[in-house]
């Protein structure tokens, strides 16, 4: 398909294996634009693997500097300690004190307002519900429930141009989506997922444990940990 004629969609872009794939999924078919947050999280070393990831793709992107100063979430507040070493077994079962209130929310209705602005169809999110750390705003019944809102809330719904949020990876598991990343030529090498920050993956994190369940479990060898 010509570039030109393809439709719209914004891709929000945390850097993350996730939302990685979520966009070489959505550039097969779509002209994508890539919105990174930088919300203050301690893990700010994504930001700059999102855009890695932006610009090998070419994608157009904007980094949204955002500014959350009540906190309420160890990933701003260093204060706040990190869930460490935990078995997968309990990953997921409550909600984390990683869980950043509304994030979605705030990212998904940022995402749309830019969508009306360009004239984009889509807003795609890296998103899953099977395999994650128990965030409440990863949930299908959530994004049903916010697309709702979108054609009730905004020009676009109104006009029956409806935006849909995307959310391709919601019931695939974390090793499903390295096999998918793997496929599409995801430079998993560009990818960031510790909470932690460091120069290094530190291993015992959340997102780190599910980071190498996912690499284990699909039987490729994560180029973090090399």
């Amino acid at each position: 398909m010509n570039i030109s004629k393809q439709k719209k969609a914004i891709v929000l872009l945390s850097g993350g294996i996730d939302s990685a794939t979520c966009l070489f999924i959505a550039r097969k078919t779509h002209k994508c634009h890539c919105l990174i947050f930088d919300y203050g999280q301690r893990h700010r070393r994504e930001i700059r693997f999102a855009e890695s990831i932006a610009q090998k793709t070419k994608s157009p992107y904007r980094i949204l500097k955002l500014s959350l100063p009540w906190g309420g979430t160890a990933l701003l507040d260093k204060g706040k300690r990190l869930p460490q070493d935990r078995r997968l077994s309990r990953i997921g079962k409550d909600i984390p004190p990683t869980y950043v209130p509304g994030r979605n929310i705030i990212f998904l209705s940022i995402g749309i307002s830019w969508a009306e602005v360009l004239g984009a169809s889509y807003v795609y999110i890296g998103a899953h519900q099977s395999d994650f750390s128990g965030y409440p705003d990863c949930r299908k019944d959530f994004f049903e429930a916010f697309q709702k809102a979108i054609i009730k809330g905004t020009k676009a719904g109104v006009e029956g141009k409806e935006i849909e949020i995307v959310a391709p990876l919601l019931d695939k598991t974390k090793s499903e989506i390295v096999k998918m990343g793997k496929r599409l030529g995801v430079p998993f090498e560009l990818t960031w997922s510790c909470y932690k920050g460091g120069k290094r993956p530190c291993g015992r994190c959340d997102s780190c444990i599910l980071r190498e369940k996912g690499f284990k479990e699909a039987g490729i060898e994560d180029p973090l940990i090399k």
